[in-house]
């Protein structure tokens, strides 16, 4: 049986990037993710990790540099937050167009106006539509293995995309939890060498970025959007692959509790496992019949496998940890309504944001919610979104 090793989640997220042997961090520190890469500098200055480790003046200068360490044909990491990934917006588009396999993991924190630098999803949602595949781990073990497969999954020629794999900020970066780390050897035989499909190289010249002009533009996306749809193959491979040697399991839509459930709550991120413990309470005590699925993966989003996982269900409760301005409900909840539109015998689907800004959300609050569905979908209630534990 592996060893338990009592370490903080950032820490353990820096240990699995060293022993994927990255070639090159780039590296700007923002709260709450500094410890990643501050852990990661330690490991480069102290020779445990043979990698270039380059610090930036910005996460945009960050970004930028991971472009050119993963053209040149390095396994590249970053790690960001919050302002900092909107920072890096505009080279966030580059990246998956120039099929570039860089890991990033977010520790996800809310965006400023005002300020704040608690939990939350809004800096994924702004960066949902730039082309990244985005996974969600729910406690730090998830993150140590979410981020070596990462790169398994990023660097397969049939991907060549970049990852991000989202951690909520301080619940789970700052906490220290048990993790069970592979050795050395069972990495290197999970995760080959990386050899780039192209690279740029002057003694073989390539070009990248070049200009897209009107007659190819929309063929270049077309193909772009083709390839991160069809990443999703390649993920549930790779997650196969990794449960095969190492016995824990993944799966891009998982549930708790949820067969044969009426109401089902919908997550993503570390506040999945408050929801199973109200799950149980309402099951086991309240004889409810309530369950629980959350999204392991986000982009791209696993349309068919959520279909099967709320089959038969009659009220769904989508809880966002993000708005969508001026939309009709959370961004989670849009893009669960657009997937089962149209599906016979799909759904209620209820949308509620909660959590904004690193507000808690309770055991209580799940109760709640799964009561305020079952009402709502009792009389078809057409509504934009409820925003739960907001003070009148």
């Amino acid at each position: 049986m592996a060893k338990r090793v009592g370490i903080e989640v950032s820490l353990a997220i820096s240990e699995a990037v060293k022993q994927a042997k990255v070639d090159a961090v780039a590296a700007y520190p923002i709260t709450p993710q500094t410890h990643i890469v501050e852990h990661l500098s330690e490991l480069v200055a102290d020779a445990e990790l043979d990698a270039a480790f380059i610090p930036v003046e910005s996460e945009h200068s960050a970004m930028s540099v991971c472009a050119g360490t993963a053209a040149a044909g390095a396994r590249t990491y970053t790690a960001t937050s919050s302002q900092g990934l909107a920072l890096m917006n505009e080279i966030l588009y580059i990246i998956p167009a120039l099929r570039l396999p860089i890991v990033m993991t977010i520790a996800n924190r809310a965006l400023s106006g005002p300020i704040s630098i608690w939990n939350d999803h809004s800096d994924i949602m702004g960066a949902r539509d730039t082309g990244w595949i985005a996974l969600f781990a729910e406690n730090g073990q998830e993150a140590y293995d979410l981020t070596l497969q990462s790169f398994k999954i990023a660097e397969d020629h049939r991907v060549l995309l970049p990852i991000s794999v989202n951690i909520d900020g301080f619940t789970l970066s700052h906490v220290i939890e048990p993790h069970e780390f592979l050795d050395q050897e069972e990495v290197d035989a999970f995760l080959p060498e990386y050899r780039p499909a192209v690279q740029l190289n002057p003694d073989q010249p390539v070009s990248m970025g070049m200009v897209g002009v009107p007659e190819i533009y929309a063929e270049a996306k077309k193909c772009q959007d083709e390839v991160l749809k069809n990443s999703e193959a390649v993920i549930k491979e790779v997650f196969a692959e990794f449960a095969t040697r190492f016995g824990r399991e993944y799966r891009v839509v998982e549930s708790y509790r949820a067969e044969g459930a009426e109401t089902l709550l919908l997550t993503m991120g570390s506040v999945s496992e408050t929801a199973m413990e109200a799950i149980d309470i309402l099951r086991d005590r309240q004889q409810r019949s309530v369950g629980l699925i959350r999204l392991r993966l986000w982009r791209p989003f696993p349309v068919a496998e959520l279909r099967r996982a709320v089959a038969g269900c009659r009220r769904l409760a989508v809880l966002d940890r993000a708005v969508s301005f001026g939309a009709t409900g959370g961004p989670v909840a849009e893009e669960v309504r657009s997937a089962l539109y149209g599906i016979d015998g799909a759904p209620y689907v209820g949308s509620f944001i909660a959590g904004l800004g690193g507000r808690d959300i309770t055991i209580d609050d799940f109760i709640a919610l799964a009561g305020q569905v079952e009402k709502m979908a009792e009389t078809n209630e057409i509504h934009q979104y409820k925003m739960t534990g907001v003070r009148e």
